[in-house]
């Protein structure tokens, strides 16, 4: 009883520095300065905690610089459909690390199973969560940096906000979106290496893809035939040698082969081919065309290409 009533007395908007007078207020026991210091109100003179519950307003990190002096939350990320302001609750222990008991356990759980409903104010918010939880997976399973990962995040935010969405599926375009995004950065990324892991047929990928590149407008680049040597030589198991005369040969011929059009996955695996023929290493077009999943005749009217060339 006693401390309801001082909390009710004492409770107040705490100021902006913790270890600051509050204002007029006295100790109900001595009569001593109140004060705030890490979120609880006690007294300085005798020490007695009259609330420790308040909410602390002072900064969360110790500055010398009174322009820094500033309260920030948690960082917006687009990768959620809430820019990640939402709120979570518990299963097991509270905020201060204490065990829920049981009963208390059974109304968070409710409680839970109300927030999680009320998650989502439409449909339309319903559908962007989940396509952003299938952006969040691609990139992750293909290893993609935060900012990509970002970047179509924010790719398929904008479709959304275009419609393009009605009348495909979800898979579809946020793996349209991840490859958006590499294809902006100039990242050598395949549909090829995409559509294994975006449950979805390449087809329709490649639909929902072209529609971001024309209603959206992207930016995207050129990806030149040298980025996909070296992924091409590992996988062929090749010398040094052979990898630096293929990447030569890849730089050489890159501007043509961007005019013409020709897959720089393909021209890259030719390239590669190329060399092992010029220092007789045992390295068959099947096998070439198998690595870099595309034909035999395609690796062959390349290498013949880069011979004349290179005459």
């Amino acid at each position: 009883m006693f401390e309801m009533a001082t909390r009710d007395v004492y409770e107040r908007q705490f100021d902006e520095s913790c270890g600051k007078s509050c204002g007029n207020a006295s100790c109900p026991e001595c009569g001593g300065q109140v004060i705030t210091d890490a979120g609880e109100q006690r007294c300085e003179s005798c020490g007695l905690i009259i609330d420790g519950h308040g909410i602390d307003r002072g900064p969360e990190w110790r500055s010398f610089e009174r322009t820094e002096r500033k309260r920030v939350g948690a960082p917006r990320t687009p990768t959620r459909h809430d820019h990640g302001l939402a709120t979570e609750i518990g299963r097991h222990v509270d905020a201060n690390g204490t065990p829920i008991p049981g009963e208390r356990r059974q109304q968070l759980s409710r409680l839970r199973t109300q927030h999680s409903r009320s998650r989502y104010q439409s449909s339309r918010e319903r559908r962007l969560a989940h396509g952003l939880d299938e952006v969040r997976r691609l990139a992750g399973a293909l290893d993609l940096p935060d900012s990509l990962r970002d970047q179509a995040c924010r790719c398929f935010r904008s479709a959304q906000q275009a419609d393009l969405l009605p009348g495909r599926s979800m898979e579809a375009v946020a793996a349209a979106s991840v490859h958006a995004a590499c294809r902006c950065a100039g990242l050598s990324r395949t549909l090829a290496e995409l559509v294994p892991l975006a449950r979805v047929a390449e087809s329709r990928v490649r639909s929902a893809y072209n529609a971001l590149n024309t209603e959206l407008g992207l930016p995207a680049k050129p990806v030149p035939p040298v980025e996909f040597v070296p992924r091409v030589a590992d996988a062929l198991d090749v010398t040094d040698q052979i990898q630096r005369r293929a990447r030569s040969l890849a730089e050489a011929s890159s501007d043509e082969w961007t005019h013409r059009g020709a897959n720089p996955h393909a021209v890259a695996a030719a390239c590669v081919y190329t060399a092992a023929a010029e220092r007789d290493w045992p390295l068959t077009q099947a096998r070439v065309a198998a690595v870099s999943d595309t034909s035999t005749e395609t690796v062959r009217t390349h290498h013949q290409t880069l011979c004349g060339v290179d005459a």
